[in-house]
Order: C-alpha cells, then sequence, then structure tokens
C-alpha cells in the first residue's frame, strides 16, 4: 500500500500536497483540495551521468517538441536528436509523458527541455494551464508555497516593482517550498476546472554562479 504524506493549510483551500515514493500519488491531483501531487524519487548514477555529459555537450540546450501518445519513443528520439547518447534520459522522459497522457487521457503533450542557468520564471505567479508536470535533473528545484497567508492581488503587476518577499504577497513566517532534483510534480494551474483562483503560486529558483539546471515541463495542447 502506498502512504501518502498529506500536509493542510488553515484557509480551506486546495493547497494540500500529496507526496509518496511512487507515482501513483498522481491521481491525487483530481482531488479538489490538492494542488500539487509529488512523486519523490531519485535519479540513477547512470541517468545523472548521461544529464551531466549532455549539459557539457549543450550547454544552451533548448527542446520544444510535440510527443504523440501513440509515438511516444519515436518522438522523443527525434526531438533529442541532438543528444544520441542519452538512452536513459529519454527513457526516463518516455516514461513521464506516458504517465501524464494515460493519467489526463491525452492524445499528445508538449515536452520542454531547457538548460538553465537563471530563473526563467523568477517571480511567484500561477499558469493559466489546467496542469503542469514539472521535473528537475539537475539543479535547484521549483519553489512554492501554500495558500495560507498569501494575499494573491500581490501577483502579477501586484507587486509594484517590489520582491516577492517585500511586496505583501507572503508573510515573514511563510515557509517557500522546494522541489528536489529527481522529484516529478504536477502543478495544478488556474484553468483547471473549478480551480479559478486557486492555482499553485510557484517560482523558478535563483541559481549560483555557474549552476546550470536542467528543467522538463509537460503540458495540455488543445
Amino acid at each position: 500500500m502506498t502512504a501518502y504524506a498529506l500536509e493542510h493549510d488553515t484557509d480551506n483551500l486546495p493547497t494540500t500536497v500529496a507526496t509518496a515514493l511512487s507515482p501513483v500519488v498522481f491521481s491525487q491531483i483530481y482531488k479538489p483540495e490538492h494542488n500539487i501531487a509529488i512523486w519523490q524519487r531519485s535519479l540513477s548514477e547512470q541517468l545523472q551521468a548521461e544529464v551531466a555529459e549532455s549539459i557539457a555537450a549543450n550547454p544552451d540546450l533548448s527542446i520544444n517538441a510535440v510527443i504523440n501518445e501513440d509515438s511516444i519513443r519515436t518522438d522523443i528520439d527525434k526531438a533529442l536528436e541532438k543528444l544520441p547518447s542519452a538512452q536513459e534520459l529519454k527513457a526516463d522522459l518516455a516514461k513521464l509523458v506516458d504517465m501524464f497522457c494515460y493519467l489526463f487521457e491525452l492524445k499528445r503533450t508538449g515536452l520542454r527541455l531547457r538548460v538553465l542557468e537563471r530563473a526563467m520564471c523568477p517571480r511567484f505567479h500561477v499558469d493559466r494551464v489546467p496542469c503542469r508536470l514539472v521535473s528537475t535533473y539537475c539543479g535547484s528545484g521549483s519553489q512554492w508555497l501554500q495558500n495560507a497567508g498569501l494575499d494573491r492581488t500581490k501577483l502579477g503587476a501586484g507587486h509594484q516593482g517590489l520582491s516577492d518577499e517585500e511586496s505583501g504577497l507572503m508573510t515573514a513566517n511563510t515557509k517557500i517550498h522546494s522541489l528536489n532534483v529527481g522529484d516529478v510534480a504536477l502543478l495544478k494551474g488556474e484553468t483547471w476546472q473549478n480551480n479559478e483562483g486557486k492555482g499553485l503560486v510557484h517560482r523558478s529558483p535563483a541559481l549560483a554562479a555557474g549552476e546550470k539546471r536542467l528543467l522538463v515541463t509537460l503540458d495540455f495542447i488543445a
């Protein structure tokens, strides 16, 4: 039996996080009280080695591709043709796409795989998507917040030029949660049915000088 760790806020809003050491946790995203589900996992040494080699050989790697549910591995091989020896990475991406498509009954998904040297989305924000899969193969992981104590009017232009910590978005006691390398998370967005105004608040992490991050995301495609 899979054990889930659930963390609740005090505002009766869907900010419960479900975590488990198995991808079966992803089904928890369908519960209205959950807006993030995290599969906690460790990457194999072979996969970590391939990721390091891939980043070294392709420091500006940026892949955007449509992956079809009925030709996942073929489409991934084509999209990652710059990484001919990264077989473990390709197999892992194929597994993530397969699970994502199965969970949401998708015929295709949008895959992004990028090497980042700076925060792609440095401010806390919400995504206008139903749900997005996020995982970091190398480098710092995405950061996110519970709803408790948040003032969502400070998102976007509401920050009035102040930092997230100074704008009033959160209190001094607000805990900033971070994903670990290898973790796979489903982030519920604003366009999930009946979730408007409740999408997961998250941001990209600040990176140390010289740090490189390999990020993968999967999205719905109409």
